[in-house]
């Protein structure tokens, strides 16, 4: 039987946090004197009572978490952390229609970064604030960020994280994973503070620099400008989001074995790094020539969008310093094939992932060397460690279910009146968590406010399920899971 006790109490302990997450808001919304400092004050409130309920719930709870409680806590409480975040936004009015506010706020904490607001820049600080805040909490797991701060609530758990973490590998950096989570989070901070530094220096004032650097290192892309880095027509601000991107699409564990360890032969040979950034050259490369025929832009400026839109979509990060809407039709392919992949697995990305590219590589290459030795016994190997079969299933299950989910949701979409190539990029965009889609009726700069209600609650769905990698998800709706036994 389902310890829902223990998930109650989990649920009202992570509730607190995003109390106190809302509470800096209200601080924020006093400074600036604007007009949502009543609207942060009701969510904060509203946010502590139920974490209240939740407390209560879970009174006396026992501290067994098993397998079957960790997959429900995690999918619950991003439920749950969506539809109390997106009450600063309901409330205030700025978005008046819950299932807006609730898609906002689903595409923050899912780090995919698309946004029904026509203009962000009408905004009052606090809440752009608050966009960026979902990101940055999101992006490495709102149960993993509790297991760093408060190990004793989840005891260090190793089924919460594999329920949350990304990628078919789960890399640890330390036996106990509560020591693990902290040195992550404290990576992620020094990143996102190294960065909000080097924005600050590029020309940005304080809050545009906080805000673009946990955007950035989240790989969410919620800007606080609506063209956004864009905005600022800078060469030292693109490069800065550029290498930040660059470094937040890249696994954790191995930046830490990097920077912390010296195992700097270890990460220049990891073969998911290798893809990553062979992904990256080539896809400059190609579309440079493209713009470079088809543009009046020079060689440096093709190049500079180029890199910059690659590495956004790969890391899927979604920021913009131009509108790849405009560009030929043949970048958009380039572009969608970098948003499929994604970053790294342990990293702040979305998409499918290198290291289960390099896996399908390698499976192939073994099918192929099968067919003329048929006897051979061919294993699967990725940075020296052999791949277990049932790993090698999971990865082609994940690929199946991926396909399987782009395509209904692509369905649906056409059958609510959204044009073709819209609707397979935005299908692609949310399953990948990366934002910008490609098309005519809603381009990369464009909101997302015109499409059906229906529409936005089933992208909610498909965000998350691509945030938490979908098996976590779908594992729920199996007859399997609800057995006691």
């Amino acid at each position: 039987m389902l310890n829902l006790k223990i998930i109650y109490k989990i649920i009202g302990q992570l509730l607190y946090i995003e109390a106190f997450m809302m509470a800096t808001c209200i601080v924020m919304a006093y400074y600036y004197g604007e007009d949502d400092l009543m609207g942060f004050l009701f969510s904060t409130i509203t946010t502590v009572v139920a974490a209240l309920v939740f407390r209560f719930l879970g009174k006396n709870a026992t501290d067994s978490l098993g397998r079957r409680e960790a997959y429900l806590l995690v999918t619950t409480v991003w439920l749950i952390f969506s539809f109390f975040g997106a009450l600063p936004f309901y409330i205030t009015g700025y978005l008046p229609h819950f299932t807006d506010a609730y898609f906002e706020t689903m595409s923050g904490f899912t780090t995919t970064g698309a946004s029904v607001i026509e203009s962000v820049e009408l905004l009052p600080h606090s809440l752009k604030f608050w966009r960026s805040l979902t990101h940055w909490i999101g992006a490495l797991g709102i149960v993993f960020f509790t297991i760093a701060i408060i190990p004793s609530l989840v005891g260090g758990n190793m089924k919460v994280f594999s329920a949350e973490a990304t990628g078919p590998i789960r890399a640890k950096m330390h036996p106990r994973l509560k020591t693990t989570a902290k040195w992550i989070w404290s990576m992620y901070g020094v990143l996102t503070i190294a960065c909000a530094i080097c924005f600050f220096f590029a020309g940005m004032d304080v809050f545009d620099s906080v805000n673009y650097s946990m955007a950035i290192t989240a790989t969410g892309g919620f800007a606080t400008h609506d063209a956004s880095t864009g905005y600022f027509h800078s060469v030292a601000i693109d490069y800065t989001a550029i290498t930040f991107m660059f470094l937040s699409g890249i696994s954790f564990s191995l930046l830490y074995a990097m920077f912390f360890k010296g195992k700097v032969k270890a990460f220049l040979k990891n073969s998911e790094l290798k893809l990553y950034v062979s992904l990256i050259i080539l896809a400059t490369i190609g579309i440079t020539f493209f713009l470079m025929r088809s543009t009046d832009n020079n060689i440096h400026d093709a190049f500079r969008k180029s890199l910059f839109q690659v590495v956004s979509f790969i890391t899927t990060t979604g920021v913009l310093n131009d509108d790849p809407g405009k560009w030929p039709h043949i970048t958009w392919v380039i572009l969608t094939i970098c948003m499929f992949f994604g970053g790294c697995a342990g990293s702040t990305s979305g998409g499918f992932k290198c290291v289960r590219g390099v896996m399908i590589l390698k499976i192939l290459l073994n099918e192929l060397k099968r067919v003329l030795h048929p006897h051979a016994v061919l294993p699967v190997k990725v940075n020296d460690r052999i791949i277990p079969y049932a790993a090698q299933v999971s990865v082609l299950n994940f690929l199946v279910l991926y396909v399987m989910l782009c395509l209904l949701s692509y369905f649906i979409m056409i059958l609510s009146g959204v044009d073709s190539t819209n609707s397979i990029t935005i299908a692609m965009s949310c399953a990948s968590n990366v934002g910008p889609t490609l098309g005519l009726e809603i381009g990369p700069t464009m909101s997302w406010s015109i499409l059906p209600d229906i529409v936005k609650w089933i992208l909610s769905v498909l965000m998350l399920m691509g945030r938490l990698e979908i098996i976590t998800i779908v594992v729920l709706f199996t007859s399997s899971f609800w057995k006691d036994n």
